[in-house]
């Protein structure tokens, strides 16, 4: 049976999500923003951001890409499953995901979305680790840094399970 090591408790995790949207609400009060979230990981976090944000102006989707699997390692193959369905176009976009790992999901997302001529694209994370980077991908926000482990809970899980925890906890095998 695998260990769950805390990270950060869910009060930890409002206060970060807090100074997040703060941030956001800050850099983007004039502005015309859309928030993409990538399903599943970061509906719980993009449920809590947004109802921290104070904008006037704001627009939620939601893409489905898949490159995990069943698996703890991302397969490298990225497959969109649901793409965004509002009009990106001439705005400001924020990718909202649980963590920035690989960076190959990110990039991918960020690049299919300058597509669509967005005014810019930002990427706001929950969790960015550097363990496995593999493509050099920046957050412009971020709500907690951690150097290595396979971190579940708060949206983030391990083959569906764990997601539901409101904490976020380093599993060990």
């Amino acid at each position: 049976m695998p260990d769950l090591i805390p990270v950060l408790d869910k009060e930890t995790i409002a206060q970060k999500v807090d100074h997040i949207a703060r941030q956001i609400s800050s850099d983007y009060k004039d502005a015309d923003l859309v928030l993409i979230a990538v399903l599943k990981g970061a509906f719980i976090f993009m449920a809590d951001l947004v109802r921290c944000l104070d904008l006037k102006k704001l627009t939620i989707d939601f893409v489905r890409l898949e490159s995990y699997g069943d698996g703890a390692d991302s397969s490298g193959r990225i497959r969109m499953v649901k793409d965004v369905e509002v009009d990106i176009r001439n705005k400001d976009v924020l990718i909202v995901e649980d963590i920035l790992d690989t960076g190959l999901t990110i990039d991918y997302l960020k690049k299919h979305l300058e597509r669509s001529q967005p005014r810019s694209v930002k990427i706001c994370v929950m969790i960015d680790k550097f363990e496995r980077r593999k493509v050099d991908v920046q957050a412009q926000y971020v709500g907690h840094k951690v150097t290595e482990g396979f971190l579940v809970g708060y949206g983030l899980d391990y083959a569906e399970a764990y997601r539901h925890l409101p904490g976020i906890f380093h599993l060990t095998f």
